[in-house]
C-alpha cells in the first residue's frame, strides 16, 4: 500500500478550488449560486472524529501488543489495512471538498454585505476547517498503522499496513 502524499492532496485542493471559484463566478452571472449546506462542516467533523478515534484505539492496542501485556487485544492486519484505506479515501475526498468549498468561499468574500452570502461564506470556511481536520486525522491514522520494520528497510518509500 502506498503512503498518502501531501502534494497529491494539495494538488487536488488547488485544482478543485480554482474550478469551484470559476464555476461560482459563472453560476453567479446567471443570478444564482449553489448553496453550501449547513451539514457539510458537521459531517466532515464527524468523519474526522471517527478517524481520530480509530487511530487512537489502534495505537493503544498496538502499544499493548508491543509491551506484551496479558490483556492485550491483538490488531487484525486486515482490519488495520481497511482502516488505512478508509483514511486515505477520506483524505482524498476531504481535499476535494475543501477545495470546492474553499473556492466557493473565496468567491463569496466579494459579497459579504449580503447576509445570505455571508452565511454561506461562513459555512464554506467551517467546511474547509473540518476538511483539514479529516486530512490530519487520516494522516495520523496512516502513521499509527505503519509497520516499524518499514522504516528501517524501505526508508522514504515505506508502506502503511498492519
Amino acid at each position: 500500500m502506498k503512503e498518502l502524499r501531501i502534494r497529491v492532496l494539495a494538488g487536488v485542493f488547488v485544482v478543485a478550488g480554482v474550478l469551484s471559484w470559476a464555476g461560482a463566478r459563472l453560476w453567479s452571472s446567471f443570478g444564482t449560486l449553489p448553496s453550501v449546506p449547513v451539514a457539510a462542516p458537521v459531517v466532515l467533523a464527524l468523519i474526522a472524529v471517527v478517524l481520530a478515534a480509530t487511530a487512537l484505539s489502534l495505537r493503544a492496542r498496538l502499544k499493548a501488543q508491543r509491551e506484551r501485556r496479558p490483556e492485550a487485544k491483538g490488531v487484525d492486519p486486515l482490519m488495520a489495512a481497511r482502516a488505512v484505506v478508509f483514511g486515505q479515501a477520506s483524505a482524498l475526498v476531504a481535499a476535494l471538498v475543501c477545495g470546492m468549498y474553499g473556492g466557493t468561499g473565496v468567491f463569496l468574500l466579494e459579497s459579504l454585505d449580503i447576509p445570505a452570502r455571508r452565511d454561506q461564506a461562513i459555512y464554506a470556511g467551517f467546511s474547509v476547517l473540518a476538511g483539514i481536520g479529516v486530512i490530519a486525522a487520516a494522516i495520523f491514522l496512516e502513521r499509527v498503522c505503519k509497520l516499524p520494520e518499514d522504516d528501517e528497510n524501505n526508508g522514504a518509500g515505506a508502506t502503511p499496513a498492519a
